[in-house]
């Protein structure tokens, strides 16, 4: 199963990290891991996650 997961606007790299960082701990507690992500031109990010 898979799951897939938006971070609103960040503009600032170190705020972005952190929010993605805080998202994949988040997710690994509800039993999914991070397997890939990609950030668009809008300063957004997009997480896929896959249970374990």
């Amino acid at each position: 199963m898979y799951k897939t997961v938006v971070i609103e606007y960040s503009p600032k790299t170190d705020n972005m990290a952190q929010k993605i960082e805080e998202k994949a701990n988040e997710m690994l507690q509800e039993g999914y891991e991070l397997i890939t992500m990609s950030i668009t031109g809008t300063a957004k990010s997009i997480l896929v996650f896959k249970k374990n």
